[in-house]
């Protein structure tokens, strides 16, 4: 494909780009690995998760596996985008759904990279995450949250989740659940 022809999948990213205050999600590329790496790179970004810094082949694997959009039995779809700083459109993290085969309940996660940590940038992007699912019609939104990661806390309360209370394989469970419409609510019969 020569520059400047369109298919399907030029129409998909240009409609999943998501703005977020002073950064833009763009759709994960496998070609963003030889970027994200250095992102990922550090021991202590892995305090709270565990695992380690992933090398290039690994991160390139990874994403090959991502950008399918959905996982091997079809249950789940994966979405995923690099957070990039404006206006230069430096990678800076990344952030992630994992939604339901039916599109009701989604699993969100979020990772900026240390350099780029305290400027406000995952809860921007969780923010954009969060309403870009609510447009969705996703009525249940979680995040698993190790139970001293104040500034992870502070990014779900951000984007509107809070902590349950519910540990699950040592995270707290936080969630948001969008309230039903419900019946149209009739007003009383006005005097005439």
């Amino acid at each position: 494909m020569t520059h400047g022809e369109g298919t399907d999948r030029d129409a998909r990213v240009a409609d999943d780009l998501i703005r977020a205050g002073s950064a833009v999600l763009t759709p994960l590329a496998v070609s963003d690995a030889d970027e994200m790496v250095q992102v990922l790179a550090g021991e202590e970004l892995y305090r709270f998760t565990g695992g380690a810094a992933p090398t290039l082949t690994e991160l390139r694997a990874r994403y090959a596996r991502q950008v399918a959009g959905h996982s091997a039995d079809g249950r789940q779809e994966w979405r995923n985008w690099i957070i990039r700083t404006e206006p230069a459109g430096l990678a800076a993290g990344y952030v992630q759904a994992t939604i339901d085969q039916g599109g009701s309940r989604a699993e969100i996660a979020w990772v900026v990279g240390l350099a780029w940590q305290g400027r406000g940038l995952a809860s921007a992007a969780a923010q954009a995450l969060v309403g870009w699912l609510d447009a969705r019609g996703v009525a249940r939104i979680q995040a698993h949250i190790h139970p001293a990661h104040e500034a992870s806390a502070a990014v779900a309360r951000s984007a509107g989740l809070a902590s349950t209370g519910v540990l699950e394989d040592g995270e707290l469970l936080w969630q948001r659940d969008r309230p039903s419409p419900g019946p149209p609510r009739r007003g009383r019969p006005q005097p005439l």
